[in-house]
C-alpha cells in the first residue's frame, strides 16, 4: 500500500518538550473520499488541532492520505501513554462532536459523520 504525506503540517506539530522521547503513537484511520479531503483537513484544523496542542504530553500529529483506499491516517505522538490515557473520554467526545459538526457543514450533510473511523490502534517506536 503506497501512502504518502498529503501535505506538510508544520502548524500541527508541537515542539517536543526537552527531555521527552515519543513513547507511543496513536494510530487512526478514517474513511476520507477524494472529494472530502479539504473538508477533512479544515475540520481537523478547527477542532482537533487546537485542542491537542493544549493536552499534556502531546508532541506532534501527522495527517496522511491514501488515495487508493481513500483513507486518512493520523499519527499522534505522545510523550507518555499515561498522559494520553489521562484524557477524559467526555473531553474527547466533545471535540469529536465539534469535528463532526464542522465536517458535516463542509460536506453539506444533515447528520452523521462524513469521515468515520475504520481503525484505531497504537504504535511504539523502536
Amino acid at each position: 500500500m503506497a501512502m504518502g504525506l498529503f501535505r506538510p503540517a508544520p502548524a500541527m506539530a508541537a515542539t517536543a518538550p526537552s527531555g521527552y522521547d515519543v513513547v507511543v503513537v496513536e494510530h487512526l484511520r478514517l474513511k476520507v473520499p477524494a472529494a472530502g479531503v479539504e473538508a477533512w483537513l479544515q475540520a481537523e484544523r478547527s477542532s482537533w488541532e487546537p485542542w491537542l496542542a493544549q493536552q499534556p504530553g502531546f508532541l506532534e500529529r501527522q495527517l496522511l492520505w491514501d488515495p487508493k483506499r481513500e483513507e486518512g491516517t493520523l499519527l499522534i505522538h505522545w510523550a507518555s501513554r499515561e498522559q494520553w490515557e489521562a484524557i477524559p473520554p467526555a473531553a474527547v467526545a466533545q471535540v469529536q462532536n465539534r469535528f463532526e459538526a464542522l465536517a458535516r457543514q463542509a460536506m453539506g450533510m444533515p447528520q452523521g459523520n462524513p469521515f468515520p473511523l475504520v481503525f484505531e490502534g497504537e504504535l511504539h517506536p523502536l
